[in-house]
C-alpha cells in the first residue's frame, strides 16, 4: 500500500493546471446511458473514481476507450441493467445509474452504495422521486429493483432536503420521461448545473437551468444525441491548492479554473488576508501580512463546499485567534481532526463544531488518512509542519486527485511517494 512522505517547512512558487472535476465527470458518464450514438468526453480527470465508473459502464455492456483524459462510451448494445455489489461498494456515485437505466429499459437492479465514511447518505430521495414518476421499487439482498413496465412519466418532484446525486439522477430520468418534470429544491452546484446543460445540447428542453426549480420535457423514451463535452475545472481541486498556497503563505498560479465556481472560497481566502487576481481562465493567490481568524458553516452552494471544511481547517490552524468551523451537512466528516491534533493543532470539538486554536506549531508525524478531503488537509499540514510527516491508506486521495504529486513537486514541495 502507498504513502505520502512529506518534509514541511517549504515555500510553494509557480503555477499548474487543475484538472477536469471528478464530481462533474461522473454524472456524465452516466448520463452517456440515455445516448443513441457514440460519445465523446474530454477533460477527465484520470483518478480511481472515473476508472470505477468507466468499468460499471463497461459491466453493464457499454464499449469504453479511455486515453488521454479522453473517453469514448457506447452504450447502444448495453444488454445488462444489473449495477452488481462488487463495484457499487467502491464508489456511492455509482447510484447515479439508476435513473438513466431506469429511463431507457423501463427496468434495473443497482446495489446499495458504498464509498468513503463520512456519515449517511440515504438514497430513499432518490427511490421517492423515481416511485412518483410510476416507478415500481423495493430494496432487496440489498438491490434496488426498480421497474416502470410502460416508462417513467412526468411528475411533481419536491426534493425534501437539497440532494446533489439525487437531483442528477432525476434530472436524467425525467429526461426520457413521458411529458413535463417539474423538479424543486434542485441542486444548484456547478456539476449539476453542466449536466443540465449537456442534457439541453442534446434535444432535451430543459427550463430553469442555474436555479433551483427545473421544468423538464421528456423526450418519451426516445435516445438522445450527445455532442461532444468537455467537463468543467474541479472547483475542490482547485480550492485545495489555493488553501495550500494558503497555509504555507506562498505565491501561486492556477489554470484551467473558473473562478466563478470559487466564490465561497475566494471569499473566504480575502477575508483571512490573502490577495487573489483573476485573468480568464486562470488565478494567482500572494501571500498575506497576517492570517486573521475565521468563521465557516458549510451549505449547499453557492455556500461554502463541505469539500473544502477539511482544508480550511488545516489553514485556520496557522490562522492568529480562534477560528470556529460548522459541518452542517455531515456528521461524519470531522475525523481529520484527531489526525491534526497528533500533529499538534490546538482544536477543540464538540458535536458538528469545530473551534481551532491558532496560532499552532504544527509537528511532523505518521497520520492516517479516512476520506478524500480529509486525505487533503494532511497534506496541508505537512507542509508546514517540522520535520517530516508520513501520510497513509492515500487511496482515498488517489479516488479524486490527478497526479497530485507531481503538481506538489511543481510547485517545490518535498514530497514523494513511497510503498509500505
Amino acid at each position: 500500500m502507498d504513502y505520502l512522505k512529506i518534509v514541511g517547512g517549504v515555500k510553494l512558487q509557480g503555477a499548474i493546471n487543475i484538472s477536469g472535476a471528478k464530481n462533474a465527470a461522473l454524472p456524465l458518464m452516466a448520463s452517456t446511458l440515455l445516448s443513441k450514438n457514440t460519445t465523446t468526453i474530454k477533460n477527465l480527470p484520470n483518478v480511481v473514481d472515473i476508472k470505477t465508473f468507466l468499468n460499471l459502464l463497461e459491466m453493464l455492456g457499454s464499449d469504453v476507450d479511455f486515453n488521454n483524459n479522453t473517453a469514448t462510451i457506447n452504450t447502444n448494445n448495453l444488454k445488462n441493467t444489473k449495477a452488481t455489489y462488487d463495484i457499487v461498494r467502491k464508489m456511492r456515485a455509482s447510484i447515479l445509474v439508476l435513473g438513466p437505466l431506469l429511463a431507457r429499459f423501463k427496468q434495473c437492479e443497482v446495489s446499495l452504495p458504498g464509498g468513503c465514511a463520512i456519515g449517511a447518505r440515504p438514497v430513499d430521495l432518490h427511490i421517492k422521486a423515481l416511485e412518483k414518476m410510476g416507478a415500481n421499487i423495493k430494496v432487496e439482498n440489498g438491490y434496488i429493483v426498480a421497474e416502470a413496465k410502460q416508462g417513467l412519466k412526468g411528475a411533481i418532484i419536491n426534493f425534501d432536503k437539497i440532494t446533489v446525486t439525487g437531483s442528477e439522477n432525476i434530472i436524467m430520468a425525467a429526461s426520457l420521461a413521458h411529458g413535463k418534470s417539474k423538479v424543486l429544491n434542485v441542486a444548484k452546484e456547478p456539476e449539476v448545473v453542466q449536466l443540465c446543460e449537456v442534457l439541453q445540447q442534446a434535444g432535451v428542453d430543459i427550463k430553469g437551468i442555474g436555479s433551483d426549480e427545473l421544468e423538464i420535457y421528456g423526450t418519451s423514451g426516445e435516445g438522445l444525441e450527445f455532442k461532444e463535452i468537455s467537463v468543467i475545472p474541479d472547483r475542490i481541486e482547485a480550492g485545495t491548492y489555493l488553501c495550500a498556497a494558503g497555509v504555507t503563505n506562498s505565491q501561486i498560479t492556477l489554470h484551467n479554473i473558473d473562478s466563478t465556481h470559487l466564490g465561497a472560497v475566494i471569499s473566504k481566502l480575502e477575508e483571512i488576508g490573502f490577495k487573489l487576481t483573476y485573468n480568464q481562465d486562470s488565478i494567482t493567490i500572494y501571500p498575506a501580512k497576517e492570517l486573521n481568524a475565521f468563521e465557516i458553516s458549510t451549505a449547499e452552494y453557492p455556500g461554502f463546499p463541505t469539500d473544502m471544511q477539511a482544508q480550511f481547517m488545516a489553514l485556520a490552524t496557522q490562522c492568529n485567534g480562534v477560528s470556529i468551523i460548522e459541518e452542517r451537512l455531515f456528521e461524519n466528516r470531522f475525523m481529520h481532526v484527531s489526525e491534526l491534533q497528533r500533529m499538534g493543532a490546538n482544536i477543540i470539538l464538540k458535536n458538528n463544531t469545530a473551534t481551532i486554536n491558532g496560532k499552532s506549531e504544527l509537528f511532523g508525524a505518521p497520520v492516517m488518512a479516512t476520506d478524500l478531503r480529509a486525505s487533503s488537509a494532511l497534506i496541508l499540514a505537512a507542509l508546514i509542519a517540522n520535520k517530516e510527516s508520513t501520510i497513509h491508506r492515500i487511496y482515498h486521495l488517489d479516488r479524486g486527485y490527478e497526479n497530485l504529486e507531481e503538481k506538489f513537486l511543481k510547485l517545490g514541495a518535498n514530497i514523494v511517494r513511497e510503498k509500505e
